[in-house]
């Protein structure tokens, strides 16, 4: 068990000596400290100075990494070993930005090498005359509006990557994305939307996936409702998946089907064929740009030191504060409105992948905790919400600010005022404020810990070495705590248990003999006297 592991007792001991020491006394003793503790890779600049470590903080953490398997696990990663031992799986999503004949998998896992740019040149072929006005409706009109239905990976990654990458968008198109079953999501989405001018990019890898489906029906009855014909159904949708029967019994051609591979979970698939969407908005150049920043950071992640080595130094500041300090969550605080939904989207990355409470041997954890909450929002909004909680109240919140040198929208003082706001908060968070005599509730304790995350502008190889940073700091993560990060069965349960309850909900069903609350609720749902 990790807690018994002299690595973890060292610096459990170590947490003893400087749990109390305040960050304004590091600065004091060290006035050189933000010089030195920072590291930089991919474009991506960290500065972890404002962080309740020392340099031997950091060495036992490195040790406990090292006592972990850490360095073994990365390379058996990136070999394609099965490390997704639950699931018998190799974890590659490292492959789908490896250049052309460089992945290290595909001499064990044949489809991780050329089959990745197979797919990859159909999507550019197929973008590529999307964005030209060659691929025409049914009724002989180019296409203009963009519609993905999906959910979880294949709706959150392509959502939050247009979001970021707008401003390198095709304006004369319009993006809309549908995952939640509730009809509102398709409803408002295809409001204003013309059917002759509409592609649907169904988003499913067994093209069973229930609410993805429900969604795909919707929208090919709304299709053939406004275009009438069955044939429009091949014109106006594509399938992301591998299930090619499924696809074809829909009305979808199969030539417009774009695969993938188990190896590929789904919150680490925006850079396959799920991100067809992204590569349309933003052309296959520039996706091509965000593959290269992906693997730019994942080869700093395979070859740098850990005390270089950026995802490893989150990944392990995040067990510093979850397993020593008792921190529940970390707050991540992009200061960049096309940023917005970068918190949503690693919600899932991270709390998908640690949200585990039982260890790669079986075993159940019971004398440490696993994966933290992630929330956030854009800056400078979540000031004026949450920050209060942040910097007064009683929950220790560690938090990543996120920041570029360049607006890639300059108006006047905006940009500077915007950067001002990242090195306040930082600083506030870190050295706190004393207050006024006989005013207690202006003291700001400070001791708040946070990282800082500079790069040039927001770029798409800037996107996909953030996004990289994250996967593997969620990696590091998962193997000091010995769990499996790749599987998700909890998502499984309530979804085996709707469909169980789904007959229940019509009119004329019996009532099933169920749990009390749930018998009652369905009673009130259907309008029944109890």
């Amino acid at each position: 068990m990790l807690t018994d592991r002299p690595s973890y007792k060292a610096l459990q001991a170590h947490y003893q000596q400087i749990q109390q020491r305040h960050l304004r006394d590091f600065f004091e003793k060290d006035p050189a400290r933000g010089e030195r503790m920072n590291a930089e890779a991919a474009g991506l600049y960290l500065d972890y100075s404002k962080n309740r470590i020392t340099e031997e903080t950091l060495r036992l953490l490195s040790a406990l990494a090292e006592d972990c398997g850490l360095r073994d696990r990365i390379d058996a990663m990136f070999q394609g070993k099965k490390i997704n031992v639950t699931e018998n799986r190799a974890v590659l999503h490292t492959s789908l930005r490896a250049p052309r004949g460089q992945s290290l998998a595909a001499a064990t896992v044949p489809d991780a090498g050329e089959p990745v740019h197979q797919v990859l040149d159909h999507m550019a072929k197929f973008a590529n005359r999307l964005r030209a006005g060659q691929w025409l409706g049914h009724t002989g009109k180019p296409i203009r509006n963009i519609v993905n239905i999906g959910i979880g990976g294949s709706d959150l990654g392509p959502v939050m990557a247009y979001e970021a990458l707008r401003h390198y968008s095709d304006r004369k198109l319009t993006f809309r994305f549908v995952s939640n079953v509730d009809g509102t999501d398709f409803t408002e989405a295809t409001l204003d939307l013309a059917a002759e001018e509409t592609l649907f990019i169904v988003a499913s890898k067994t093209f069973t996936t229930l609410e993805t489906l429900a969604n795909a029906e919707s929208a090919r009855q709304w299709t053939l409702d406004a275009l009438g014909s069955p044939a429009a159904v091949a014109k106006h949708f594509v399938a992301v998946s591998t299930a090619a029967e499924e696809v074809a019994a829909f009305g979808i051609d199969t030539a417009n089907m774009f695969g993938f591979w188990d190896w590929v979970g789904g919150r680490y698939s925006m850079d396959s064929a799920i991100g067809l969407s992204t590569m349309i908005a933003i052309g296959p150049d520039r996706f091509g740009e965000m593959l290269g920043g992906f693997h730019a950071m994942d080869e700093h992640f395979r070859t740098a030191p850990f005390e270089r080595n950026l995802p490893v130094l989150m990944g392990l500041l995040t067990v510093w504060y979850n397993n020593f300090f008792g921190a529940q969550t970390v707050a991540v605080l992009p200061y960049d409105q096309y940023l917005k939904r970068f918190p949503a989207y690693l919600q899932q990355l991270t709390m998908e992948s640690t949200g585990k409470s039982v260890t790669l041997d079986g075993e159940p954890i019971a004398t440490y905790q696993t994966g933290p909450i992630f929330w956030g929002e854009p800056g400078t909004n979540g000031q004026h919400s949450f920050y209060q909680l942040l910097h007064q109240g009683t929950k220790l919140v560690p938090c990543d600010f996120i920041g570029f040198r360049h607006s890639l929208n300059p108006l006047g003082r905006h940009h500077d005022l915007l950067m001002a706001n990242v090195f306040a908060q930082s600083k506030a968070l870190a050295f706190g404020q004393a207050a006024p005599a006989g005013e207690p509730y202006r003291n700001f304790e400070g001791n708040r810990p946070s990282n800082t995350i500079l790069a040039e502008r927001l770029t798409p190889a800037i996107l996909g070495a953030l996004v990289a940073l994250y996967e593997h700091s969620v990696f590091t993560q998962g193997v000091v705590w010995n769990i499996n990060p790749f599987d998700q069965f909890g998502v499984q349960l309530g979804k085996v248990l709707a469909q169980e309850i789904l007959p229940s909900l019509a009119r004329n069903a019996p009532v099933p003999a169920d749990d009390s609350s749930t018998v009652a609720l369905l009673r009130r749902y259907r309008g029944l006297s109890a």
